[in-house]
């Protein structure tokens, strides 16, 4: 008895050691993570979505919070005087969750450009959405009122062949960026001014 006794003091000292290491780890590193994810994945996405911007996007970004969601947001001025903004959603799709950077023209609801962020697609097959423009390309200019689903669901977009379940996890990351865009536009507007 006094045996298992002092094995579960032990196994519970180990634990809460183990525990306390890994939670110093993580708030360590937290900041230099986010540092990372900025520079090498939506930096470059949102130099691609404006390439015109006039001013940096990544050191103007705020967060919006709402009930449910918190959500970073980068405001865009761009060449012709007028604004916009990106932010990035994500949907299911087949190796798991894909990021979609989308960009929107405040003054005419109109999407810019998107861009894949993130994705642990198949190699060759659905990583086509991220490195194969033609895809992502087909979202450009389409009112933000658009149903961004596949054209076999109803929607206006082709799917890419081969990489069906990719297509549809871009389509519903947009279909996300159309909701989250109307209903906190009165927002993003004010937090611009």
């Amino acid at each position: 008895m006094r045996e298992m006794i002092s094995m579960i003091v032990v196994l519970t000292v180990l634990t809460a050691v183990s525990g306390g290491l890994l939670a110093a780890v993580k708030s360590g590193t937290e900041v230099q993570i986010e540092n990372q994810i900025l520079k090498f994945q939506k930096a470059p996405a949102i130099q691609d979505i404006f390439p015109e911007a006039t001013n940096d996007p990544l050191a103007e970004r705020f967060t919006i919070k709402t009930e449910d969601t918190e959500l970073q947001i980068f405001p865009t001025l761009l060449s012709d005087g007028s604004k916009a903004i990106a932010f990035e959603t994500k949907g299911g799709a087949f190796g798991g969750p894909i990021g979609l950077m989308v960009g929107i023209n405040l003054s005419t609801d109109e999407i810019v450009d998107v861009r894949v962020t993130t994705h642990a697609e198949t190699p060759g097959i659905g990583t086509r959405a991220k490195d194969d423009l033609s895809f992502v390309s087909q979202f450009s200019g389409l009112k933000i009122d658009t149903n961004f689903a596949l054209k076999g669901d109803g929607g206006v977009i082709d799917a890419m062949s081969g990489a069906t379940v990719t297509s549809k996890g871009v389509s519903v990351a947009a279909a996300q960026a159309k909701d989250i865009y109307q209903k906190l536009k009165p927002e993003i507007v004010k937090q611009m001014k």
